[in-house]
């Protein structure tokens, strides 16, 4: 670890209980924030590359009844 890292947590540990766990709930949001972008970002491609290859004629679309009726057809 770096010196910053270790400074900044020995720095962390002498905060008061409330705003250590304020401090704690902060960190994880921005860990949270970053990961559903970059899930967001992948799903945006992954519905682009889909709607450009049913508009190429490659991809039939199923309505969702059909796809329920299936499922439970499946699960019997």
């Amino acid at each position: 670890m770096s010196p910053a890292f270790r400074d900044i947590e020995e720095q962390a540990k002498n905060l008061p209980p409330e705003e250590r766990a304020r401090l704690a709930e902060s960190l994880l949001e921005s860990l949270q924030q970053r990961g559903t972008a970059e899930v967001e970002a992948a799903w945006e491609k992954e519905i682009g590359a889909r709607v450009a290859a049913y508009r190429r004629g490659e991809e039939e679309l199923i309505d969702g009844e059909t796809v329920l009726a299936e499922l439970r057809r499946i699960a019997r």
